[in-house]
């Protein structure tokens, strides 16, 4: 028997989602101003919404990869971000514990949703759920070709070459559009720009 979420328990849950948007990730996406774990994860939904149409993904659930992009981070909302290159095996525990803990909290049927889908996107068996992934990685990509290149720390000119590569081969199509990021990556470097 589900229950129905009451508003209170929606805006509490949304109190901590809002953390999102001023906690701060490594990327600056214009001069003085750094990428908040909130705009990361409302861009990788979107690039999903973009592929729908994308004859590859015809027989995924998109709206669930949507969904594994909105939640994927909220974790941090607890944590803070913590780049790839400074993250421990703890830190990922400690993050993934106090996610599951939060959710565990959620009324039915929000917590059953939930559970499933981060044990989906844990185990990264499914299309949706490397799809999924492939974006969250290909994203950070992007992020970092937006800033500019004073931003970037020596680690990363060849991070933005080898981030997520192994998450993109299951996909054509991810595959083709990492190719045009390390283009443009390589453009980016050759240039200082």
């Amino acid at each position: 028997m589900s229950s129905i979420m009451s508003p209170e328990e929606l805006l509490k849950i949304l109190s901590q989602a809002a953390r999102l948007k001023t906690t701060m990730r490594h990327c600056y996406t214009e001069a003085d101003r750094k990428e908040s774990v909130a705009d990361h994860s409302w861009r990788i939904a979107l690039m999903a919404m973009l592929m729908t149409g994308i004859p590859e993904y015809r027989d995924l659930d998109m709206n669930k990869v949507i969904r594994m992009c909105l939640i994927h981070d909220l974790g941090e909302s607890f944590t803070g971000d913590i780049p790839t290159f400074e993250k421990t095996d703890s830190d990922a525990t400690t993050e993934d514990e106090l996610f599951h803990r939060w959710v565990d909290s959620f009324p039915e049927p929000q917590r059953t949703e939930w559970m499933c889908l981060l044990d989906e996107m844990e185990a990264l068996e499914t299309k949706e759920a490397r799809l999924y992934k492939a974006l969250d990685k290909i994203e950070a990509i992007i992020s970092h070709n937006e800033s500019n290149i004073d931003t970037w720390l020596p680690l990363e000119y060849d991070l933005q070459f080898t981030y997520g590569q192994e998450n993109m081969k299951f996909s054509g199509y991810m595959t083709e559009l990492r190719t045009a990021v390390d283009d443009w990556s390589r453009e980016k470097i050759e240039n200082e720009i």
